[in-house]
């Protein structure tokens, strides 16, 4: 069993709320990691799965039978298909007010994140569990770069990451990209085509890490704009895609104002583009933008939690991967080259310069940190995220 880091902080904010929400996308790992807590304590916990008939029926009454393990901590498994019970849970956490009364575990639904806010505001704590990060595979005293290679081509999901060979690990991801189309997209309240689904998920996969563009989507659908921006927005509300939004700055330069696009995770892409090891990965396009949206995901998840983050680039050619600014409005300038000896890209100091930037990083595939210029280092991804992003500041 490999322990996840969002672990004690579901533990803090379980000693501080009285209700605590776990989203993520399916199959990454919110139900083992709370039958874990379950477990350290199973006469103080009490687990619903909503999906099992014999659960949801127990909720025949909600506050009757809720109100008689008033004393537990309940956990609700796929609380979005009960969203009727938040009201409930809002009055039962207001009579006895105490932490730790219910953790609501949920697959990102957009209605369980608005419901959810809306009635049980200030009494709950939403975390976010994404799949594996790089220092949560990598063994102590085992070579980073071959887990994050594994990491890499397999994705973080736990049963794709821990498959018994690369095959297997391949047909787990197709499978879930099935699921996910002709039942999953379902039960989370959206109405849309599994073919069609299928068709633009692929679509996004080839344009990974590319400025949305609307116009062009629609055109290859043959629908509107609005409509391609929906469907984008059920996978990003799915937690599968993430859309990296540009940097606002007051510069008298014509800003691109269109988000990039990710596939958040990267067995999920080589799935969509039938790459099946990482002999068919070194050979297709994709590459250099599948390492990117590695590197840039798990950036993500080890940005402080107070950072605002974003990408910089003009009409003009300057551009940066991956913008982090900090409180008081410090600001690194992150970008990603797949290369082992990389060198300075063209107007990077000058796109420094333009948005301020205190320090910036090239993040490579390599394996050692040297620096290129002044407040200019290389750093591959292992070093920089055991050293952690604000040492470089």
């Amino acid at each position: 069993m490999i322990p996840r880091q969002l672990a004690q902080k579901l533990q803090d904010a379980l000693d501080h709320f009285p209700a605590v929400g776990l989203v993520g996308s399916r199959q990454s790992g919110k139900t083992t990691l709370a039958k874990e807590l379950a477990a350290a304590h199973p006469e103080k916990t009490l687990y619903l799965d909503l999906e099992l008939p014999t659960d949801l029926i127990k909720l025949t009454e909600p506050e009757l039978y809720l109100e008689a393990h008033a004393g537990r901590l309940v956990i609700l498994d796929e609380i979005q298909r009960a969203p009727d019970l938040f009201p409930v849970l809002r009055a039962l956490i207001d009579r006895h007010r105490r932490p730790g009364r219910f953790l609501l575990l949920g697959s990102a639904s957009p209605a369980l994140l608005r419901q959810g806010a809306e009635t049980l505001a200030g009494r709950i704590s939403f975390l976010e569990l994404p799949p594996f990060s790089l220092p949560e595979v990598t063994v102590p005293g085992s070579d980073p770069a071959e887990a994050m290679k594994t990491l890499w081509l397999r994705g973080g999901y736990p049963d794709s990451f821990l498959a018994r060979s690369p095959s297997e690990s391949y047909a787990w991801r197709q499978a879930f990209i099935t699921t996910f189309l002709e039942r999953d997209i379902w039960q989370l309240g959206f109405r849309v085509s599994a073919t069609r689904m299928r068709r633009f998920w692929e679509m996004l996969a080839h344009g990974h890490g590319q400025v949305w563009n609307a116009s062009a989507l629609a055109r290859s659908f043959d629908v509107s704009a609005p409509t391609v921006r929906h469907h984008l927005d059920l996978l990003t509300d799915a937690l599968l895609v993430r859309q990296l939004q540009p940097l606002h700055a007051n510069l008298k330069k014509r800003l691109v104002k269109s988000p990039k696009v990710y596939l958040r995770d990267s067995g999920l892409l080589h799935a969509l583009l039938r790459l099946t090891d990482f002999e068919e990965l070194q050979g297709h396009p994709i590459l250099g933008a599948s390492f990117e949206g590695l590197v840039l995901e798990q950036l993500i998840q080890a940005a402080p939690a107070y950072s605002d983050l974003a990408f910089y680039r003009t009409h003009t050619g300057e551009e940066i991967d991956l913008v982090l600014t900090l409180r008081g409005g410090k600001r690194l300038a992150l970008e990603i080259k797949y290369t082992a000896a990389p060198a300075l890209p063209k107007h990077f100091k000058k796109a420094m310069a333009d948005i301020d930037a205190a320090k910036g990083c090239l993040v490579t595939a390599g394996r050692e940190a040297f620096p290129l210029a002044a407040d200019i280092w290389a750093i591959p991804l292992p070093i920089l995220l055991d050293r952690g992003i604000e040492a470089l500041l």
